[in-house]
């Protein structure tokens, strides 16, 4: 039986623990926080969204990088172990649009609930209000750790689920990387992801609140496009989020730290422009003597419809009888190319997750474990590994942490 210290009690702490446990280690729990799962608690709108009921093999394609280093760990705890684990343990649950799944309650703390009674059952010694300080180490091996109490806990195996960098009010204060750099490994830099966008044009803000579905995203850089998809979006006081956009992030992250990326929203992707035109010459041919501005109702959100008068450079008093076919097109390559700038990403505090960390090369893909040093193991958002919505990093922590704590001999 080997002594194993788990530091970290969000989703993949968890999950190295059980794992562990079960597999008849003796297992201590380290969180320096009040209660665990703090950061669990409020994903998915506290709701939770533990995975996602894709096939197995679309789990990689929502992993923009380092996809090929899970291999092993999706396939020793893939997304149907995860729902099973849940089920068995009494956690009913339901999947969603896009195959997201999530508790049948619809608390965050039922999911939590399940995994502590787990652990009590497993075996799992857990203790709360428990900061560590710093890795012990002994003939190039981890030998436990130093708490900031000053007491020194022995081990012979180390798990590192300390998370990322993002909400940060939670715990996730980067205490992971600190541990990784004093023991030589490499860390990639860290970014938000899975995080909104700030956007240069003022007519945004007038929009703030107004969520669009069914739209159609293009971004550009350079008019090189670097991104597309449909979905949903939403307009704030700062920018552009919504699943789309937070999605978007994860995936031009690198290219918006270069500067400016033009976005173009499709607001009507299931009309060509010509369908559109003929939509928009019905629309005018009832209202034949109507000013514009009060013919577009049917076509666009309230809130839209003065920044769109703006864009399309048609005067909001013009009856649509004089509108000119040059007007019209360019309304039609507003609403088809409804232009934003995108400037630059909101910070961490706002990112759901975090970029970056402890680079997989210095980290074994069968077992979690150091190449640096014995007995020493990495799982969850410490390492550098990053998804897309919908339950894709949850399966990451669930994964990673399950083969963290069963590789530990």
């Amino acid at each position: 039986m080997s002594k194993v210290i788990v530091i970290g009690g969000g989703p993949a702490g968890m999950a190295a623990a059980l794992a562990a446990a079960e597999n008849g280690q003796q297992v201590t729990l380290l969180e320096k926080n009040e209660k665990l799962g703090k950061k669990l608690y409020i994903t998915g709108k506290g709701r939770c969204n533990i995975t996602n009921a894709c096939d197995t093999e679309e789990l990689f394609s929502n992993v923009p990088r380092n996809a090929k280093f899970l291999y092993s760990a999706f396939y020793a705890c893939d997304n149907f172990k995860v729902m099973r684990f849940f089920e068995e343990h009494g956690l009913r649950l339901k999947t969603e649009r896009g195959n997201r799944v999530f508790p049948e309650s619809d608390h965050s703390s039922d999911v939590i609930r399940t995994l502590q009674n787990a652990m009590r059952d497993a075996g799992v010694e857990v203790r709360l209000f428990t900061e560590v300080k710093s890795l012990l180490v002994k003939d190039g091996r981890v030998a436990g750790v130093l708490l900031e109490n000053k007491e020194k806990l022995s081990g012979d195996a180390v798990v590192i689920a300390t998370g990322g960098f993002s909400y940060q009010s939670t715990g996730s204060t980067g205490d992971g990387y600190r541990f990784a750099a004093e023991t030589g490994h490499e860390l990639v830099k860290t970014t938000p992801s899975l995080v909104p966008f700030t956007v240069k044009e003022d007519y945004v803000k007038e929009m703030q609140g107004l969520s669009l579905k069914n739209v159609k995203v293009s971004i550009y850089q350079k008019n090189r496009k670097i991104y597309e998809d449909f979905g949903e979006m939403l307009f704030t006081h700062f920018g552009v989020s919504g699943p789309l956009l937070l999605s978007a992030s994860s995936l031009v992250n690198n290219q918006i730290m270069q500067g400016e990326l033009q976005m173009e929203i499709d607001l009507k992707p299931a009309l060509t422009e010509e369908q559109l035109d003929k939509r928009i010459l019905r629309d005018f041919d009832e209202n034949k003597n109507r000013q514009f501005k009060n013919c577009i109702q049917k076509l666009l959100p309230s809130k839209m419809i003065p920044v769109m008068i703006k864009l399309s450079g048609i005067h909001p008093d013009k009856k649509v009888n004089e509108i000119t076919k040059e007007e019209r097109q360019n309304l039609i390559r507003c609403v088809k190319a409804f232009p934003v700038t995108l400037t630059g990403l909101r910070d961490f505090k706002e990112a759901i997750i975090t970029r970056g960390g402890v680079s997989v090369k210095d980290v074994n893909p069968s077992t979690m474990e150091s190449k640096k040093m014995e007995g020493l193991y990495f799982a969850g958002e410490v390492l550098d590994l990053d998804a897309l919505t919908g339950g894709f990093n949850l399966q990451i922590a669930w994964s990673t942490g399950y083969l963290a704590g069963n590789s530990i001999p």
